[in-house]
């Protein structure tokens, strides 16, 4: 039995992985920082049928309540800790984060 020409592997190979449409932006100077408090799954609305927590544009209380981190079953709620405006979203809702890792950016 004969080999299988290279262009054939090539034909079973998976595509390459696509880099993301648009880039998130750099931070602007004076923006800070809403971070995960724990590593878990991000969650931007509390329930599917519900509208996110917040969304671009918003203004958020340093109490308000930005998104849910759950990890093994339990929901913990991430408040913005700053009065200001949503700059920038950073993460995707249902994506998995690691603690430290940078949700939003608000506009003080």
């Amino acid at each position: 039995m004969a080999a299988a020409p290279p262009q054939a592997a090539l034909a079973l190979a998976p595509a390459p992985v696509q880099a993301p449409e648009a880039p998130v932006a750099a931070p602007q100077a004076g923006w800070k920082a809403i971070t995960a408090t724990t590593m878990g799954r991000f969650y931007g609305k509390p329930d599917p049928n519900s509208p996110p927590y917040v969304k671009l544009g918003d203004r958020v209380g340093a109490e308000d309540t930005v998104g849910l981190i759950e990890v093994m079953k339990l929901f913990n709620a991430i408040p913005a800790g700053i009065s200001g405006t949503i700059a920038q979203v950073c993460v995707e809702d249902a994506e998995v984060v690691e603690f430290g890792q940078v949700l939003f950016y608000v506009q003080p």
